[in-house]
């Protein structure tokens, strides 16, 4: 097995954390630090149980791959720690993750670039007494979630103005988006060094590709690469590549779409900590241009380790290398 050079930063791992979004972090953090034990030279494994920065974590010697979803995930909120104490980190800076976590703000911002995204608006609690006249200007088939939330976490579909009412009732404090249904086919592109990577096709034996249906081993059928016609590859990976420069994200990200009638694709929302398990729709991207799931790991981790030499002259004393588990 060939290791890189022993002047190599130490890669620390973080997963599980605080939000919702616990369990799947989890998993996905200990595929990642094993992956990455296979290529790096150090590696250490840190289960995040508060919104702090481990002490041992440290600038100058350390390259932080997080793998925490969701709140205080991909929020901004962990890589804003990380910014003030000056810890090279991979994937989005602190500004660009709370951008794309807040879908509303992120559908603007690919708009104006001339990406296309579904018909909606960003609704509070208070609306619910206006659900009527929402399903009045948008339609009866309604997706309504929540506006800074990931994993299809509190995701629902209503078909009436009553059922509009109980999901704006619950909704939280950043409100939920409500969009358009859109009946049709629901695909998945990563993002890598700001490249576009494979379309992966979902298929969800329910037709809604939920919490149940994502982490439920059998209820959906991937195609990677997806059953399209080239022209409408080419397209969704231009309008992917397109969205990821419009939101400044770095290093990664993945950004789901749905096909509807017409073969037009709607831009759904940019992840920027995707699942990260070999069988994750990350990977699956990579695996179609030939990456595989350590490939893809060892891309991933390169830009950070490449910013904090430019920042440093040196990587700072060797670190022990850590038992693997």
């Amino acid at each position: 097995m060939s290791h890189a050079s022993t002047h190599e930063p130490t890669i620390a791992v973080f997963r599980g954390g605080v939000s919702p979004e616990r369990e799947v972090s989890l998993g996905s953090g200990k595929a990642a630090y094993e992956s990455l034990c296979r290529t790096h030279p150090r590696v250490e494994d840190h289960v995040i149980e508060a919104r702090v920065v481990p002490a041992s974590v440290q600038a100058g010697t350390h390259v932080v791959f997080s793998t925490l979803h969701g709140v205080f995930g991909e929020d901004g909120g962990m890589q804003a720690l990380l910014e003030a104490k000056g810890i090279q980190f991979t994937g989005c800076d602190a500004r660009s993750s709370a951008l794309c976590f807040d879908k509303q703000r992120t559908k603007q911002t690919v708009a104006a670039v001339g990406v296309p995204v579904a018909r909606g608006i960003l609704a509070e609690r208070a609306d619910a007494a206006r659900a009527s006249a929402i399903i009045a200007d948008l339609g009866s088939s309604l997706v309504v979630k929540p506006n800074c939330q990931g994993s299809s976490v509190g995701l629902s579909f209503v078909s009436d103005a009553a059922g509009l009412a109980r999901a704006l009732a619950a909704a939280g404090d950043d409100g939920c988006v409500v969009e358009q249904r859109i009946a049709g086919t629901e695909v998945t592109v990563g993002v890598l060094d700001g490249e576009a990577m494979g379309v992966v096709e979902i298929v969800p034996a329910s037709g809604t590709f939920d919490y149940t249906s994502k982490y439920t081993k059998g209820l959906t059928e991937y195609f990677a690469p997806a059953r399209l016609d080239p022209a409408l590859t080419a397209l969704l990976q231009r309008h992917a590549a397109t969205a990821f420069a419009a939101c400044q994200c770095r290093d990664y990200a993945r950004i789901d779409f749905m096909i509807g009638n017409g073969a037009q694709p709607v831009m759904l929302e940019i992840n920027t900590l995707p699942g990260l398990k070999e069988t994750s729709l990350l990977p699956m991207s990579a695996r179609v241009v030939g990456l595989d799931f350590d490939a893809l790991l060892a891309r991933m981790t390169r830009p950070a380790i490449d910013r904090l030499r430019a920042v440093s002259c040196s990587t700072g004393p060797s670190q022990p290398a850590v038992s693997r588990p």
